[in-house]
């Protein structure tokens, strides 16, 4: 009994030593959770107290940045965006890019003259672009479409080691089926201007022009197969049209009892239906096919007669120039609280 005690006594103090290190663990955390706080709201308080320090130096600053703003707005020359999308045919995506990247170097580096004789458009027009530039456009929608024309044009092998995900990880920019350019110019109607020039300059290629011609023919040789093939289902269907009317005939005049055929005749006639369906819609085809490649590039939506005006937040000198002069105004005020800080830090 005697050695019992002891030892029971000896549990309660264990368990009273870890209660005792459990809650002062949970009183340094809350204390330290505390001092952070405590900390954040000294900082706050810090930062508050400067900025009521300098106050009327930061009022100062927005009031000239608004006024010296408005002033630059009115002064500056107003920019317009235009944007056309197209669709290269027959390859001609990467030309595409290559004219657009070599106008806007024209533009940024000036070369008016040379933009203009390339843009056909007058040096003071030119003069005015001040940026071309081109992306892709598309959406998912489009890019499963492309997908799909993807993997028709591969062999049943090759279509088994290609999924969507992998294709989406290669595609680039020229998969794509539309483009948009873009073309930033302090004159509103210049990009209407600039247009045929810039469709021409692709459309007037001689190996687009040539590719454009072959697919051209490619497309009525075989209007003119399926056209055929149309025609010689119309007259087998005429034909057996007429051959299962004798037969209906000599069946009604009980002259003649047919076990073999089983209704082969209706069943060669639906295949006949069914083809001529097929064939109606690879001609429908076709005739879409032509009309997407009527042209070597498609302009699918215009430049505007008239460009929109840049405007937005960051494009404007009384909303960007006083946020620019209050940020400059306190780099330099704590700077100089630093240095005083350190000075007394050091003494």
């Amino acid at each position: 009994m005697s050695e019992k005690q002891p030892q029971q006594a000896s549990e309660e103090i264990d368990l009273g030593q870890i209660f005792q290190l459990i809650g002062n663990a949970f009183k340094k955390l809350f204390n330290f959770i505390g001092s952070i706080f405590k900390g954040i709201f000294h900082t706050i308080m810090l930062f508050l107290l400067f900025i009521q320090k300098h106050f009327i130096k930061f009022v100062i600053a927005g009031v000239v940045g608004i006024g010296l703003g408005i002033y630059l707005d009115i002064q500056k020359d107003q920019k317009f965006i235009s944007s056309m999308v197209v669709e290269p045919n027959f390859n001609s995506v990467q030309q595409l890019y290559n004219n657009i990247d070599f106008y806007n170097e024209l533009a940024i580096s000036h070369d008016s003259i040379a933009l203009a004789s390339a843009l056909k458009i007058t040096s003071k027009e030119a003069a005015s672009i001040k940026k071309l530039e081109i992306e892709s456009y598309s959406d998912e929608n489009q890019k499963i479409k492309l997908f799909d024309r993807f993997i028709r044009e591969l062999d049943s092998t090759t279509v088994k080691n290609i999924d969507f995900e992998a294709y989406l990880k290669n595609f680039n920019t020229f998969d794509a089926r539309f483009h948009k350019i873009v073309l930033l110019s302090t004159n509103s109607t210049v990009a209407k201007k600039a247009q045929p020039a810039i469709v021409k300059s692709i459309s007037s290629n001689g190996y687009f022009k040539e590719q454009k011609a072959t697919n051209d023919n490619n497309i009525k040789l075989q209007e003119e197969i399926y056209k055929q093939q149309l025609e010689e289902i119309v007259s087998l269907q005429a034909l057996y049209k007429d051959v299962l009317t004798k037969e209906a005939a000599k069946e009604m005049q009980g002259t003649n009892i047919n076990l073999g055929d089983n209704g082969g005749g209706q069943h060669k006639e639906l295949d006949l239906l069914k083809e001529r369906d097929l064939l109606k819609d690879k001609i429908v085809g076709l005739n879409n096919e032509r009309a997407n490649k009527a042209t070597i590039l498609n302009v699918i939506s215009d430049f505007p007669t008239r460009g929109v005006e840049l405007g937005g937040f960051v494009n404007k000198f009384k909303f960007m120039l006083p946020i620019q002069l209050i940020f400059l105004l306190l780099l330099i005020l704590s700077l100089l609280e630093l240095n005083r800080f350190l000075k007394n830090y050091k003494k």
